[in-house]
């Protein structure tokens, strides 16, 4: 019975208890909302390469850096000095790169602005990409096969 009583008094001592209201620096912890991404797949040629184009069905090597739309930076095969390769068209990159590598030239360098839906789309990359972002790559074509 006293456990009892004193469960009831420590239960109504909590409860008489007022909250404070959170200071003025409060911030939610939830994550910065990300600027808005483009509408459609942008590309801009920064240096039109001499070699060979690169076709849907060819494997291609690429060095790249992704970033955020707010310029964080997410992922680079330069940082890791390890080109990327991969066959244009069959889906094992996001859709934004399977369409926007096609028609560059060997030596060639491209800024790719790619909306969500060509992305990685509402769940994202966690823990890196986030939903509904749109996503900026700087990409080089090293090699066409």
């Amino acid at each position: 019975m006293r456990s009892l009583a004193l469960i009831v008094l420590v239960s109504v001592l909590g409860c008489s208890r007022s909250v404070s209201e959170p200071s003025g620096d409060f911030k939610p912890a939830t994550a910065e909302p990300l600027p808005p991404g483009p509408s459609k797949l942008e590309t801009v040629d920064e240096t039109v390469g001499t070699g060979r184009e690169a076709k849907t069905g060819d494997t291609v090597r690429v060095h790249y850096t992704g970033t955020l739309m707010n310029g964080k930076k997410f992922d680079s095969s330069r940082d890791r000095g390890d080109p990327f390769e991969f066959k244009l068209g069959e889906g094992k990159v996001i859709k934004g790169w399977d369409q926007g590598v096609v028609g560059m030239k060997v030596g060639g360098k491209r800024k790719l602005t790619i909306p969500s839906d060509l992305g990685y789309g509402d769940t994202g990359s966690p823990p890196n990409i986030p939903g509904k972002a749109g996503l900026k790559f700087d990409v080089e074509l090293i090699e066409v096969k």
